[in-house]
């Protein structure tokens, strides 16, 4: 269940009941799925040792007409999704330097 608190930010509950803050990244498709990239919005949440920033990808489902999010439980999926993003921000940034 989420609950849209504005253009970019989201609250999320997960399966243990804990509620958490995240901020809306982008929303990228990958091999015909859609995946939203997410940061937590609390920037103490992020451990700046933490190789991927504390980048959260979940997997965009429709249930019955409602949007929900899934985890990706496929690390090495997870990381291609991860990648792919990383490029997509990268070559913005390459366009926009030009």
């Amino acid at each position: 269940m989420s609950e849209q608190f504005g253009a970019d930010y989201i609250s999320l509950t997960d399966e243990e009941g804990n509620e958490f803050e995240l901020e809306i990244l982008d929303v990228v498709n990958y091999e015909g799925e859609s995946y939203t990239v997410f940061l937590p919005a609390d920037i103490d949440d992020m451990d700046p040792n933490d190789p991927d920033y504390g980048f959260v990808i979940l997997k965009n489902v429709d249930e019955n007409g409602e949007e929900l999010y899934a985890s990706v439980d496929d690390d090495e999926l997870l990381e291609r999704v991860y990648d792919y993003y990383m490029e997509l921000v990268e070559n913005a940034e390459d366009g926009e330097e030009e």
